[in-house]
Parts: C-alpha cells; sequence; structure tokens
C-alpha cells in the first residue's frame, strides 16, 4: 500500500477522542457500571490529571460515547443507503451486520442492547440519549419497508426486525453460539422475502 501523499497524511486521534474510543470499548466489554477512570487511562496511556482536563466525571464520558456511537451508527446508515440496490438489499444490510459482528455478539451481546438494558437497569439519566441508538435504526428500518411497499404496517415490521436482532443477539452470547446466529439470519432473509410485495 503507498503512503500518504505528503502534507495528506491522516491526523492521528487527540487525547480526548482515544479516552471515548477507549471507554466505547470497555463500556461495551465489561458495562459502564463495572469501567473505572484508571482502566480506560491505562489504554490511552495518559496521566490521571491529563484524563480530568478532559472529563471531570464519568458521565461525561458516557455522554461522549452514546454521541460517538451514533455518528457512526448515523455513517453507517448512510453507507447502506447509498450502497443497497432498492430497499430490500439495504434491510438486508441490517441483517448482516449480525455476521459481520457475530464474534463480537457472542462474547458480548449486542452494544446498543447491552448498554441501553444497562442504563435503564441504573435509571441513569442517559437510557433515553443511549435509547436513541434504537430509534435510529427504528426509523430508518420504518423508511425502508415504506419504499418497499409495506407503508401501512412498516413500522410494526421494523419493530419486529429490531426485536428478533436482540433476541438473536441475546441467545447467541447467552450461549456462545456463533451458528445460531448464521442460521437466525437465514430465517430473517426468509421473513424478509415473504414480506416484500411482488413485483
Amino acid at each position: 500500500m503507498e503512503s500518504p501523499v505528503k502534507g495528506h497524511e491522516v491526523p492521528r486521534p487527540n487525547t480526548r477522542d482515544r479516552i471515548v474510543e477507549a471507554a466505547d470499548f470497555l463500556f461495551y466489554q465489561t458495562g459502564f457500571e463495572h469501567t473505572s477512570f484508571a482502566e480506560i487511562a491505562a489504554i490511552v496511556g495518559v496521566s490521571r490529571g491529563n484524563f480530568y482536563h478532559h472529563f471531570k466525571t464519568k458521565d461525561e464520558i458516557l455522554t461522549a460515547v452514546i454521541d460517538l456511537r451514533l455518528n457512526k451508527t448515523r455513517a453507517m446508515l448512510r453507507d447502506w443507503q447509498a450502497e443497497g440496490q432498492g430497499p430490500a438489499e439495504r434491510i438486508g444490510c441490517f441483517i448482516q451486520i449480525l455476521i459481520t459482528n457475530q464474534s463480537k455478539i457472542v462474547l458480548h451481546g449486542c452494544p446498543v442492547g447491552t448498554l441501553v438494558s444497562e442504563l435503564a437497569k441504573l435509571d441513569h439519566a442517559a437510557h433515553d440519549h443511549a435509547n436513541a441508538l434504537f430509534t435510529l435504526f427504528r426509523d430508518w428500518l420504518h423508511e425502508q419497508f415504506v419504499q418497499l411497499g409495506r407503508k401501512e404496517d412498516a413500522d410494526v415490521l421494523a419493530m419486529r426486525l429490531l426485536a428478533q436482532s436482540q433476541g438473536v443477539a441475546s441467545l447467541a452470547s447467552a450461549f456462545r453460539d456463533a451458528e445460531f446466529i448464521k442460521a437466525e439470519v437465514q430465517q430473517m432473509r426468509a421473513w424478509l422475502q415473504s414480506v416484500t410485495p411482488a413485483a
């Protein structure tokens, strides 16, 4: 691979961004409540003073992590929108993410579902902010089903697909079973075909 053209090097993430990325990783692997400032700082390799210069509380980091995930999700949805040849193929991109992330899902579950669930149990003020991740998927899937010709029940279908994907992620993680994900993805693709109106 060629080196970047001089003057066009990709900028290195700043310390704040590296803290947020490390926190995102740890919140997914061990949970928000069980992640400490010290663990995040250790991954980033910054002093406590430098750490507190960027974030005073763990709740501030949580807000930044949720914003990061929202931005990444919006970018992913834009990519699916651009790459998919029609709504059925775009919905297929959503289903395929279970396969793309299956190794992580088997170990840790769905990153969206696990965070939203944990914050709900904690009755945390950031729960609604985190739940906006589900809303992004719900609204996007709703629009795809409308374009598919299922305007009357688009939201019902969007919620069913969301629920099924969450159930698959939860059970695959509980049983540490990647083959279960593959089998369920095939079922979800067959279901999508069954709800697609004939041309």
